[in-house]
Order: structure tokens, then C-alpha cells, then sequence
């Protein structure tokens, strides 16, 4: 029995969907360091990240299953800002049952870590604008090379281009008109 490999967001939803084990296991294995991270330099343990994480995948899991779910960010900064929401709520919960005043330093790590995570998706989604803005064959021999992992001879074959060297200089070229676009959007 072959698995099915998930690496895109629509394919986690899919399997989510279809009920498919390994399209969770994919997901916990994917976004688990991430939550990990953020819960522990917030005060938190290893054990607290995996309660979080749990919650997040299970709160996401239903929202798909019951079908009111849509997807208006990446699903990392969805998981993200769930476990953010999560944790700061077990932080507050826990100052009140110790009846001290809470570490706001914790809470400001988290709302800084969150500016981070929110400007590299606002990078992203510029970067993006930008591809679109390329046209072809740019787009299609960036998407090829650097986000479906084909080689310089694939591109090579696919766009008819001599060579290798060819495909690579061509993508050298698509690169730097890309991030002229990019660098001008973001003035």
C-alpha cells in the first residue's frame, strides 16, 4: 500500500475531507516545530506545545469535516494564530489561578513573534502579486524550478531551450525582473 504524499494546503484539506490518517499525521509532522517554538519561549514546556497543537489540529479538523471551513491565509498562519489564541489564553488562566500579575513580557514575545510570522506572509503574498505581474515563461520556469522542484534539464525539455545552461540563464533573467517587480511594489 503506497501513502499519499501531502505538501500543499488543499491536498491537507483534502485528506482532511476524505478522513485520511496519514493526511494528519503529514500536517503534525509539518507545523509541530513551529508551535513548538512559540509555546516554548513563551513560559511553556514541550508537553503544553503538544496540548496546543492537539487542540489546533482538532479545532481545524472539525471546522473542515463540518464544512464551514475557508481558507483565507496559508494554512500555517491559520494553525499559527490558533495556537497563538490558545496559548495566550492557558497564560492568562494560569496568572489567574496562581493570583499574580501576568509576565506581559511573555504576552509581547508572542505579539512580536506574530508581527514576524505576519510581514514574512505579507512578503510572501507580494512575492506572489509580483510572479503573476512576471508573465510567461518566467512565471511558469520560477514555479517549475524553485516551488515544484523540477531540475534545470526538466525546464530545459519543457521550453525547449538547447540546454541546461540555457534554462538557467533564462531563469537567471526571469529572477532578476522578479525581484525588480517585487522591490518596486513594496516602495
Amino acid at each position: 500500500m503506497t501513502t499519499k504524499s501531502y505538501t500543499t494546503d488543499s491536498e491537507f484539506i483534502e485528506g482532511m475531507l476524505n478522513g485520511s490518517d496519514e493526511a494528519l499525521r503529514s500536517l503534525y509532522k509539518m507545523y509541530f516545530p513551529m508551535v513548538l517554538q512559540l509555546v516554548m519561549t513563551n513560559s511553556g514546556s514541550e508537553d503544553d506545545a503538544k496540548d496546543v497543537y492537539q487542540e489546533s489540529i482538532i479545532i481545524l479538523y472539525d471546522k473542515v469535516r463540518n464544512g464551514n471551513f475557508q481558507l483565507n491565509s496559508k494554512l500555517k498562519t491559520f494553525i499559527y494564530s490558533v495556537c497563538r489564541r490558545l496559548w495566550l489564553k492557558r497564560l492568562k488562566i494560569q496568572s489567574k489561578n496562581a493570583g499574580k500579575v501576568t509576565d506581559y513580557q511573555d504576552i509581547i514575545a508572542v505579539d512580536e513573534d506574530l508581527a514576524a510570522h505576519e510581514e514574512k506572509d505579507l512578503m510572501i503574498n507580494q512575492m506572489l502579486s509580483s510572479l503573476v505581474k512576471l508573465g510567461e515563461p518566467c512565471k511558469t520556469i520560477i514555479e517549475d524550478y524553485y516551488m515544484h522542484n523540477s531540475s534545470m534539464q526538466e525546464i530545459c525539455e519543457k521550453f525547449g531551450y538547447t540546454n541546461a545552461d540555457n534554462a538557467k540563464t533564462q531563469k537567471y533573467k526571469c529572477m532578476m525582473r522578479l525581484k525588480k517587480l517585487f522591490f518596486s511594489e513594496r516602495c
